[in-house]
């Protein structure tokens, strides 16, 4: 199945949104990290929805063709469109799949509804609040400074955009992406204040974990961690266990931090029977 021609829009949190979709059925919520867009969900879209799923991926705030925003995007705001687009959907609760920064807006919607996500699915970023600080965890983050540092959009874009292969090849080592994998990502970035408010998230970070994401994460979630990520291997995402209050999981899979993308097949295979099983309570969205 194909998503319908051009992107759908979708008004929350007072902010336009471009959103790719597929399928019917339980709403699934992909979102996509950095540097990447929605179109990254191309491969799995359409086999979530062949699975029964109706699957929405929106352009995270600020990535081209959504809406510039105001300003820096930080993590309650992540949380608070993620619950936007829900209600733009008419959608009381969800199954939320989140890719590094789509895992972080995962996570904050989380911490702020818990409700209103049936099932958690987090790619290639553990929990913050459970992480154990580490001289290798600390390079591994090196670039949430050097990304903020005066002139860092305009290092990051020179070369027609050579920084997002350049973070591709240290977080996934091991994935042979092509031009054609770089040109959607690309041309959204290289729209007017696309790249700004990218590098936005970075610049709103900050080093201490906001007091709404210290809570347990009350609902099912499963970690879907690389096999081969050099920075962030599966042992520590089994290392944030104890802040799951619901039932933990961790699937490692071949790849690097874009697992997702390197192993779309292991990927579907670790992820339909965790959105498919049956909960203790009825918490299924749809």
């Amino acid at each position: 199945m194909s998503p319908a021609p051009g992107p759908r829009f979708l008004q929350a949190n007072g902010l336009r949104f471009a959103c790719l979709e597929w399928g019917r059925g339980p709403l699934v919520l992909a979102l996509h990290g950095f540097p990447d867009t929605a179109e990254s969900w191309d491969p799995l879209g359409p086999k979530l929805a062949a699975a029964g799923f109706h699957v929405v991926a929106p352009y995270l705030r600020g990535y081209a063709p959504t809406e510039p925003p105001p300003r820096d995007a930080d993590s309650r705001t992540l949380g608070e469109d993620v619950l936007g687009l829900l209600d733009a959907l008419g959608e009381p609760r969800a199954f939320g799949v989140g890719h590094d920064w789509g895992a972080e807006a995962a996570y904050a919607a989380v911490a702020l509804a818990p409700e209103r996500v049936a099932r958690l699915v987090a790619i290639g970023i553990p929990h913050r609040a459970a992480l154990t600080p580490t001289p290798r965890l600390a390079w591994a983050l090196r670039h949430f400074v050097t990304l903020t540092l005066p002139g860092a959009e305009a290092r990051f874009a020179r070369r027609d955009l050579a920084g997002i292969a350049r973070l591709w090849h240290r977080w996934s080592p091991t994935w042979s992406f092509t031009e054609g994998d770089l040109a959607p990502v690309k041309r959204c970035l290289a729209a007017p204040g696309s790249l700004h408010a990218a590098l936005g998230y970075y610049r709103a970070a900050s080093v201490r974990t906001p007091a709404f994401l210290r809570r347990p994460v009350e609902v099912p979630t499963l970690n879907v961690a690389g096999a081969d990520d050099p920075s962030v291997p599966p042992a520590t995402f089994e290392a944030t266990r104890a802040h799951f209050r619901a039932a933990f999981q961790v699937a490692a899979i071949p790849g690097g931090h874009f697992c997702h993308r390197e192993s779309p097949d292991p990927f579907l295979a670790a992820v339909l029977p965790f959105l498919t099983a049956r909960p203790p309570s009825a918490r299924e969205p749809g």
